[in-house]
């Protein structure tokens, strides 16, 4: 492997992993629901790029506002069986179509399906909660990414 692939993948690992760290500790700290939820959105938006990681928290917290929406709504219209939490994956996923959020599609079909399965009897708010820590794990990520790079590692230019 590469000393700058090697550099890059040790710098990207560094940074989710402080993020995720972050983002828990706020969310215990807190005393959120769902804790996990913030650090999984840490993990999935980090990016060595500042831009890259606004642009990732951005479809996330879009996905995430879509998929608690639709999770909330058919939680209050169906029962959570396996059929009706498909369905709603499969509406979440295609309003986003829709709505030309084609990037944001799997993270609302999968916030819709744990909204519908795990709500308990209020839905909104479970939502809420979700939306809140997403925000939490990615507020931890864009701060992260400003840190500067540890390493700059310059790839050389062949000359002729």
């Amino acid at each position: 492997m590469p000393f700058s692939t090697l550099t890059s993948a040790f710098q990207l690992s560094v940074r989710a992993a402080l993020a995720a760290g972050l983002a828990l500790a706020i969310a215990q700290a807190l005393q959120l629901q769902h804790p996990i939820y913030a650090l999984i959105a840490a993990v999935i938006v980090t990016d060595l790029s500042p831009s890259q990681t606004q642009q990732l928290g951005l479809r996330r917290l879009v996905g995430t506002v879509l998929g608690a929406a639709v999770g909330a709504v058919l939680s209050q219209l169906a029962s959570p069986t396996p059929w009706a939490i498909g369905f709603g994956i499969l509406v979440a996923m295609l309003l986003s179509r829709v709505f030309h959020l084609q990037s944001a599609a799997k993270i609302a079909g999968y916030v819709c399906g744990i909204v519908m399965l795990d709500h308990g009897d209020h839905p909104w708010s479970y939502a809420l909660y979700r939306l809140i820590e997403t925000v939490l794990g990615i507020g931890t990520a864009l701060l992260v990414s400003l840190i500067p790079k540890l390493i700059k590692v310059e790839i050389p230019e062949e000359r002729e």
